[in-house]
């Protein structure tokens, strides 16, 4: 059973690798094939599920609802994360004319309604703004989230793809500080670790999340040089774990930081969630995570 990590100390609790929903809707699934997901997600340990307002153009959290509602003691057994924040042209608002961000309290209050709604839940676990938005103050972000959190209808706040400077400013505000800064990272992008991102984080003790592990599947590119080193590097080094993949591989490399992130898994195969799972039991050499970052890097350290 996959182990579970607090997001801060004395905070939520959540799996240490949580599923993603972002491209749930891309294979043609069904709602039965999503409660499929989510209940094998369960036998796995994987309790955290992660979704957002916009992913499937607004369609996504609605799908998670349904498949919930095939299973109703499904709820009580996950953690669920959603987003807000983002609004783009498309059929479900066919009024907007381009895409932008809105992180104001009144909006941060209606996209989270609409989000219990179409989740079909009292309560959502997490609740984290997608995207910085330059246009509204920190002061007004942060009276809708704790707002929200003294109502009890999110146990906790946190932010996506903020930098150290932007997290700092909404956390000041905060009467209940946040628990989690969700961002991109991956073998082919570590920004993260060397613009203060994963530093605030353990400043804080705050566990961020990373979208994208895979790289979007840019990981297995055969055409991509990075790619191609890192097939090599993980061939060299698949014995001595158990014969694991570069996914497996890459899972663990994100996972061995010292901030702990928790990697969102995003397939929607089963058995891919299925390897995915079994990363989180190995614990990479330090020699090994350095090999894969030269092999990603093409260079060795400074």
């Amino acid at each position: 059973m996959m182990t579970r990590t607090e997001m801060t100390p004395g905070g939520p609790e959540f799996s240490r690798m949580g599923y993603g929903s972002w491209r749930m809707l891309d294979g043609d699934l069904t709602i039965q094939d999503i409660n499929r997901r989510l209940n094998r997600c369960i036998e796995l340990g994987i309790t955290t599920i992660d979704t957002a307002e916009i992913y499937g153009l607004y369609e996504v959290e609605e799908a998670v609802g349904k498949a919930l509602a095939l299973s109703p003691q499904l709820r009580d057994q996950l953690e669920i994360v959603t987003k807000a924040g983002i609004y783009v042209p498309c059929g479900f608002h066919p009024d907007r004319k381009v895409a932008f961000y809105n992180a104001t309290r009144d909006r941060l209050v209606n996209s989270l309604e609409k989000s219990l709604r179409f989740l079909n839940t009292d309560r959502l676990d997490l609740f984290l703004i997608h995207r910085p938005d330059w246009l509204t103050s920190i002061d007004e972000t942060a009276s809708g989230l704790n707002e929200l959190l003294a109502a009890g209808k999110i146990r906790s706040a946190g932010v996506s793809n903020y930098t150290p400077s932007q997290f700092q400013a909404l956390n000041s505000r905060m009467e209940q500080p946040l628990v989690t800064n969700q961002v991109e990272f991956h073998l082919l992008c570590m920004d993260r670790i060397y613009d203060g991102t994963f530093d605030q984080c353990q400043e804080l003790r705050v566990k961020p999340m990373a979208w994208s592990p895979m790289a979007g599947g840019r990981l297995f590119d055969s055409s991509n040089e990075a790619a191609q080193r890192l097939a090599l590097a993980a061939s060299e080094l698949s014995e001595k774990y158990n014969n694991a993949t570069l996914e497996q591989l890459a899972y663990a490399w994100i996972m061995a930081l010292p901030s702990n992130p928790l990697p969102v898994i995003g397939t929607n195969r089963i058995e891919r969630i299925d390897s995915a799972a079994e990363s989180a039991k190995i614990q990479l050499d330090r020699e090994d995570w350095y090999a894969l970052w030269t092999a990603a890097r093409g260079n060795g350290v400074p």
